[in-house]
């Protein structure tokens, strides 16, 4: 696996090979609750999620939180996520696809924005990581876009993967952004945090499929 030269894909979790949305409603209503404000409906939260996240819980509570009412959502969210994602699993074919992928001779990694030393004994854990070239989660505080990531990521990559055959499949506007960046080429899916309509402002594929995403990514990347 890995050619130089042939078809990569660059995965994103949460939200996309992880369907994780209702531990990520739960966790951000958590949040909420340790300041006092209403909770959130996943509908409400995919019409307005956006990074960097405080931005996003500007357009969910009016204003941007303070320094320390940042520090504690975002310490109160990772603990009730890491409480709550045990009930949730890979998004439905997924497996399926991440070997069927490997099968027709490419490669494929996975870069996520969920912190590292928890996302490795997690994607571990579903007994997928040999599919992949690379597992890499978030290093440095949270909050902010993937971009430096995915450039860093595809860099660690050099000299087996190219760019300009690589597709990242993501469930956020940012997957795009961070793609871009790094000269990469995006297909966005519709099952976690984004709303179809918010995706389709970002101006690349939109698919409600990971079926639909690989295809897409195949086509993208030939």
């Amino acid at each position: 696996m890995g050619m130089h030269g042939s078809a990569h894909i660059v995965w994103d979790w949460n939200g996309t090979l992880f369907h994780d949305n209702d531990a990520i409603i739960g966790a951000t209503n958590a949040a909420f609750a340790e300041l006092g404000l209403a909770p959130v409906t996943l509908e409400e939260y995919r019409s307005l999620y956006c990074v960097p996240v405080p931005k996003f819980y500007e357009r969910l509570i009016g204003r941007l939180p303070t320094d320390a009412e940042w520090e504690l959502m975002d310490e109160v969210f990772h603990r009730h996520y890491a409480e709550q994602r045990g009930r949730c699993g890979l998004t439905e074919g997924a497996a399926e696809l991440l070997v069927g992928w490997r099968s027709a001779g490419h490669s494929q990694s996975l870069l996520s924005m969920y912190v590292h030393e928890e996302l490795v004994p997690l994607v571990r854990g579903f007994g997928i990581e040999p599919h992949f070239l690379r597992v890499d989660g978030r290093t440095g505080p949270s909050g902010g876009s993937k971009a430096t990531h995915m450039v860093r990521h595809l860099e660690a990559l050099s000299g087996v993967v190219e760019p300009a055959r690589t597709v990242v499949i993501g469930d956020a506007a940012d997957d795009a952004v961070a793609a871009r960046r790094a000269g990469a080429r995006a297909v966005l899916y519709t099952g976690g945090s984004h709303s179809r309509a918010s995706l389709e402002e970002v101006g690349v594929p939109v698919v409600d499929t990971l079926v639909e995403a690989v295809e897409e990514a195949e086509r993208i990347a030939a």
